[in-house]
């Protein structure tokens, strides 16, 4: 039970109907987290090993912070089973090469949909570093809006992209980026996090101008140890591992259309998981309706 009491869920935040933050309690991870790394969380003894960027970390509290959306099966487990109070059955990390930071004058910090959460101590990290650091995000609409306060406390120029308009710019962080180009000509690094297809045309948007473009890359993980090949990506001319060589790889390198093509693979054997758990759901459900009527 000692064991249990470090994966302690003591805080949770709904972002929408599908994104949502847990807070746990683990003060070794906390104090050793750093920018850029992840961690691998197990739902319970059978739950799928998920790969999940760290998104904030709290030394003091002893707490770290991961932003999750609910899209496959095991993540729309967690979302229903993880309340405060509750414990995850495993945590592992933090895992991955942290993000080399430190360096920029001047730096970018791109996230798009989920990938806002991650960019987060990646912009706080530059700006305790003593660098200028413009902030720029995109999500569908307003509702979907999360930080604004935590980006503006450590963003000299922060840029809300949504895809209507009903927050900030209407266009896509590519339009963020574009503008925060024609303004300043001193930019050193950009790091952008977020689905492949965003990343990939962030990495574009700076190719022209050489500006060195970091982005963090989340394919399907098995053990995180490297053994199973499992994250491979080719950068360059060389086959990397995201889990131990990344997850950060200069994003002009990367080859996309490979990764969003291995990604695909799995659609149809998630798909078939999630149609499982939900018949499973609503048959356990059922039962509980029968069993409340006949007492």
């Amino acid at each position: 039970m000692s064991q249990m009491s470090e994966f302690e869920i003591v805080g949770r935040e709904d972002f929408s109907d599908v994104t949502y933050l847990l807070e746990i309690r683990h003060p070794l991870m906390a104090k050793a987290a750093r920018p850029g790394q992840f961690v691998i969380a197990m739902l319970n003894e059978h739950g799928e090993r998920i790969p999940l960027t760290i998104a904030d970390f709290d030394r003091d509290k002893g707490i770290i912070t991961l932003v999750i959306q609910a899209v496959g099966k095991s993540t729309q487990e967690m979302h229903q089973a993880c309340q405060v109070g509750t414990h995850l059955y495993g945590l592992v990390g933090p895992m991955g090469l942290p993000s080399e930071l430190g360096h920029a004058k001047k730096a970018i910090c791109v996230g798009g949909g989920l990938g806002v959460a991650p960019i987060y101590p990646q912009a706080r990290a530059l700006k305790e570093s003593g660098a200028y650091v413009i902030g720029i995000v995109g999500f569908r609409n307003k509702d979907l809006v999360f930080w604004e306060d935590k980006f503006r406390a450590v963003c000299d120029e922060f840029i809300i992209c949504t895809d209507d308009g009903s927050a900030g710019i209407k266009g896509l962080v590519t339009d963020g980026i574009r503008m925060a180009l024609e303004k300043h000509d001193d930019i050193d690094e950009c790091i952008a996090i977020g689905p492949p297809v965003m990343m990939k045309a962030a990495a574009e948007a700076t190719r022209e101008r050489k500006i060195k473009t970091m982005v963090s890359l989340n394919p399907v993980m098995v053990d995180g140890t490297g053994m199973c090949g499992g994250c491979r990506v080719n950068v360059g001319s060389e086959v990397k591992f995201a889990c131990v060589d990344g997850p950060d790889f200069d994003g002009h390198q990367v080859d996309f259309d490979d990764l969003m093509m291995r990604l695909r693979r799995y659609k149809d054997v998630e798909r078939q998981a999630v149609e499982r758990w939900s018949d499973k759901c609503r048959m356990e459900g059922a039962r509980e309706v029968s069993r409340a009527g006949t007492k």
